[in-house]
């Protein structure tokens, strides 16, 4: 039996990248709190993983769109100081332009994707910071960088979560909390069909194992990357972009506009 490690908590558990890192972090030895809408599902997956792993697994059914159900999981969070890990998987997708999406699901998007996302962060991260240690993983997207492909909601809702995960990185890593945004780029899940984008229309070369992807991302965590993509060949890209950012960072405020603004006379 793995060496217990405490609990991880995981949202979107019942099926597809939350399911898989569920059964990855029982394998490392952790104990698991499974949190996603379907009751029956959730049963099934701890029952399952408990069987085979022998760590204690339970299973919450909440619908993280709500905020009763929400408060539920910010609770346990907040009390339970043996989670040691925070999966903020929950959410979901769209490919639908802005001319044809419907505004209220966008709404649902946000609630979930970005306001449940940060209430749970939230919840976790204090008790985290006091006892000096603890996890949070952030599930992004590359859309949060190239937000020109599927929904434009959808993608500003993953640069939300890559921009929190950077700034509680720089808030908390001083304090034993890791934090670690993951980019996945197009996954086999169930993502398409909720989407919309029917996943034959995808050509098999660019859509990953949602295994290959979560054991990637795992593998990214443990040699202590803060920003993960699982299909990116060359890590020095991603440090390079980083190292561009940051040193454009001390020009981005002045007392008077940059030269190439001002006004000229014009003849």
């Amino acid at each position: 039996m793995a060496h217990q490690k405490g609990t991880a908590l995981i949202t979107g558990a019942s099926s597809g990248i939350g399911a898989i890192y569920a059964d990855r972090l029982a394998k490392r030895g952790y104990d698991l709190v499974l949190v996603a809408r379907s009751a029956e599902k959730l049963a099934a997956a701890a029952t399952r993983l408990s069987l085979a792993t022998g760590r204690k697994v339970e299973a919450i059914p909440a619908d993280l769109g709500k905020s009763a159900d929400l408060a539920r999981i910010e609770d346990r969070l907040r009390q339970d100081t043996s989670i040691t890990v925070l999966v903020n998987n929950a959410g979901f997708g769209s490919a639908a332009p802005l001319l044809s999406a419907d505004v209220d699901e966008m709404e649902a998007m946000i609630d979930l994707n970005v306001t449940a996302l940060t209430r749970l962060a939230y919840a976790a991260a204090p008790g985290f910071a006091a006892r000096g240690e603890g996890t949070i993983i952030n599930i992004s997207s590359i859309v949060a960088i190239y937000p020109e492909v599927l929904n434009g909601v959808y993608g500003a809702s993953k640069a939300y979560v890559l921009a929190l995960s950077h700034s509680l990185q720089h808030e908390l890593g001083d304090k034993g909390v890791r934090v670690q945004a993951v980019l996945p780029g197009a996954t086999e899940t169930n993502f398409w069909a909720v989407a919309g984008v029917p996943r034959e229309h995808l050509p098999n070369e660019m859509v990953m194992p949602a295994e290959d992807m979560v054991d990637a991302a795992l593998a990214g965590l443990d040699t202590g990357e803060r920003v993960t993509i699982p299909a990116l060949p060359d890590g020095g890209e991603w440090d390079r972009w980083e190292a561009a950012r940051l040193a454009m960072s001390p020009r981005l405020s002045a007392s008077a506009p940059a030269v190439r603004y001002r006004q000229r006379e014009t003849v």
